[in-house]
């Protein structure tokens, strides 16, 4: 399926690995002008150098920590004088460390706000400029099913994105007339590095090896299997998309039926 996306200038955030580099691939597929960044210099850079060569796209990457806020605004606005104005934006982080509340202090409440929270604002703040002088916008969020279903053991986690669902959720009947379109996805147990670092932690408490857990875990799913991180950028690039005009304001899960409620 063409999304309609051919030639427009899109941002991934944490893009070297996993469901960021994926969501990546999948708008290069499309033909989008692609701006990525990570924090590993030499991550970014081999991962722009395979998606230029798989795909024949123009990319641009910097290291970036999305945490620091003015230093994603500066990477949007050195992208731009090498791709243009953007249509497509995707905020992705890393998420905060797992724990309960007695484990984290004021201090790690603040590092996750700028980490999850605080990355999406100055991402939203970079590109909509550009798409309210095109009338024409997607940006799509990456948070987690625990927007809907809080996560035992991550409360960072299901503190901050809940409050990254809140600001979207207003910021779509802010912008609506501007035919700026904001969503979120939520991915569930996804093969990632973060999926395998649960695991560990949660294998180390039960006393069971990591493989164990993953598949206990695989288990609270209706197709009892761990997502491929394709599978979630597929969803993500049709958020992005030119047939995605009439969806705003979601948060669209994409964890194989792992959340119960309706």
């Amino acid at each position: 399926m063409d999304l309609g996306i051919r030639n427009r200038a899109a941002v991934v955030m944490a893009a070297s690995r996993g469901m960021g580099r994926a969501i990546a691939e999948a708008l290069a597929a499309e033909g989008c002008r692609l701006a990525i960044c990570s924090r590993d210099p030499e991550a970014i850079g081999s991962t722009a150098a395979e998606i230029r060569e798989a795909h024949s796209a123009t990319v641009f990457h910097r290291a970036v920590d999305v945490s620091d806020t003015p230093a994603v605004g500066a990477f949007v606005d050195e992208a731009r004088q090498e791709l243009g104005p953007f249509s497509i934006a995707v905020a992705n982080a890393g998420g905060p460390p797992g724990g309960r509340f007695e484990d984290f202090t004021a201090d790690d409440w603040t590092a996750a706000f700028r980490l999850n929270f605080l990355s999406t604002w100055a991402l939203i703040r970079a590109v909509l400029p550009d798409m309210r002088a095109q009338r024409w916008g997607r940006v799509v969020t990456l948070t987690s099913t625990s927007v809907r279903q809080p996560i035992e053991g991550l409360i960072l986690s299901n503190g901050v994105r809940a409050a990254v669902v809140g600001m979207l959720k207003t910021l779509a009947t802010e912008y609506g007339p501007d035919n700026i379109l904001f969503n979120n996805a939520g991915p569930g147990l996804i093969a990632t590095d973060r999926l395998l670092s649960i695991a560990q932690r949660r294998a180390d408490q039960a006393g069971i090896d990591r493989e164990a857990m993953i598949e206990r875990l695989a288990s609270q799913t209706a197709l009892r299997r761990v997502g491929r991180p394709e599978e979630f950028a597929a969803v993500v690039a049709f958020l992005c998309s030119e047939k995605a005009g009439y969806v705003t304001g979601t948060s669209t899960m994409v964890d194989g039926g792992l959340v119960k409620g309706v």
